[in-house]
């Protein structure tokens, strides 16, 4: 009988890249003409896993959105890996925009995936484990054509396949 293999379908993202990125986009902040003597800054806090955009307005702050976004693609992270709130009011005429990092899978898009999986009728067993999907199969053929699948579907987090054993 043949061993039966897994692989773990996770979200993660790793936060120093996150931090770095912010870094990066700060420093361009100070440097860049435009946005300068603005007084935008980018503010991130570790253990909440936010982003906050503090610009004079809307217009500067999705200027300033747009440089962190080039920073977040250039350190090889998802765009989908942080999920932007709305703008709101901030003291004086500024404008705030908090983003929170994505770090595991929900139950909803979980459940999602796990449909999905078994609409496709799949040789495979699903399990939701916390904030992961394992696949199991005796196939490692059925288990690539998985990956495949769920590569090719958008859940608006990045997903990574992880654990494939």
């Amino acid at each position: 009988m043949a061993k039966e293999q897994s692989f773990d379908v996770v979200s993660q993202v790793d936060m120093q890249e996150v931090d770095n990125a912010v870094q990066q986009a700060s420093k361009e902040l100070t440097q860049r003409y435009d946005l300068k003597d603005s007084g935008s800054k980018i503010t991130l806090d570790r253990t909440a896993a936010t982003v906050t955009l503090t610009a004079p307005s809307d217009f500067v702050l999705g200027q300033v959105r747009d440089v962190l976004s080039t920073k977040i693609l250039r350190r090889s992270l998802d765009l989908k890996a942080v999920s932007w709130g709305k703008i709101e009011a901030a003291s004086g005429a500024a404008s705030r925009q908090t983003g929170t990092v994505v770090n595991g899978i929900e139950a909803e898009i979980a459940r999602r995936i796990n449909k999905e999986i078994r609409e496709e009728k799949f040789k495979v067993k699903v399990q939701i484990e916390g904030d992961k999907v394992r696949v199991f199969s005796a196939s490692r053929d059925e288990l690539q054509a998985v990956i495949g699948f769920l590569k090719e579907r958008d859940y608006d987090i990045p997903l990574q396949f992880v654990n494939y054993r």
